[in-house]
């Protein structure tokens, strides 16, 4: 799970990481800890996930655009916000932030609050990706997206608009393609560990991920608008949309018909991560 609480819960955020590194030093468990431009990041065991908890939140920069660029060039997201805004098909609303995939007449909507660097996403994805996937072809309910960046400037980098960028190519594709490419960067074989690289800052990574999926596999004009930075504006107003979900204080976040769900904790509501405690909380919120 990844806060973007603001500067008032610095100081929680401090005493969770203290009591956390103690706890994990005991058990010899502890993955990793980072001190972020005065952000602080505490690695959380959650359900069998790792999560990551964040004091500050905020938009950072990612890439696109040629090699170069894609290593992580502030420039190029800067002028991709003065940019014309090409919005993705399969997207509704005036700048297309809206995206909804799953059959129009499915009486209960799930929303999927998320980044595409998020260890606690990766792993909500891992174990349950598949059955939401299932459960949006059988009309069980419709899915909402709502992406965010804000831990490319919380861990520095930016890959999580790049990337954020390029699920917006494979949008464009289809809404089958996005959700197996989002899937496959939140894969174990693919989603980058946070104290790693900042691989999806590389365009050429993720269209070697895009391979996996045979409707982007060698698809020159996906492509094409990865390695151009086509959906870089999109993916800009897509974190601002995001952002503007005060409500949602971490990722991932689950809402079924606007109601959150998940396992009560002092960062909120955990996210569900086995399918069965999905399956359970889901259909104590679905509309019959």
């Amino acid at each position: 799970m990844s806060n973007r609480n603001s500067q008032s819960n610095k100081q929680a955020a401090r005493e969770r990481l203290r009591a956390e590194r103690e706890r994990q030093a005991k058990k010899d468990r502890m993955r990793r800890q980072l001190i972020v431009g005065g952000a602080i990041v505490g690695v959380l065991a959650i359900a069998g996930g790792i999560g990551v908890a964040v004091a500050t939140s905020g938009g950072g920069s990612s890439s696109g655009g040629d090699a170069a660029a894609s290593a992580g060039d502030s420039t190029v997201w800067a002028k991709a916000a003065k940019a014309k805004l090409v919005k993705p098909a399969n997207t509704t609303g005036a700048k297309g932030t809206t995206v909804v995939v799953g059959k129009p007449d499915a009486k209960n909507t799930l929303g999927l609050f998320e980044d595409p660097r998020c260890p606690g996403c990766a792993a909500f994805e891992q174990n349950v990706g598949a059955t939401v996937e299932k459960d949006i072809k059988d009309g069980r309910y419709k899915a909402e997206y709502h992406l965010g960046t804000f831990l490319d400037a919380n861990l520095k980098g930016t890959g999580s608009k790049n990337a954020l960028s390029a699920l917006g190519a494979a949008l464009n594709v289809s809404p089958d393609a996005f959700l197996k490419y989002k899937y496959a960067l939140y894969s174990k074989e693919f989603h980058p560990e946070e104290t790693g690289p900042d691989k999806f800052a590389d365009d050429s990574y993720l269209i070697k991920v895009a391979d996996t999926i045979p409707a982007l596999k060698g698809n020159a004009a996906f492509q094409k608008a990865v390695k151009a930075g086509t959906y870089d504006r999109w993916a800009l107003e897509m974190s601002t949309e995001f952002n503007s979900h005060k409500d949602v204080t971490s990722t991932p976040t689950l809402k079924v018909n606007d109601t959150v769900i998940g396992t009560d904790s002092p960062q909120g509501k955990v996210a569900p991560s086995t399918v069965a405690a999905f399956n359970s909380m889901v259909d104590k919120e679905l509309k019959h």
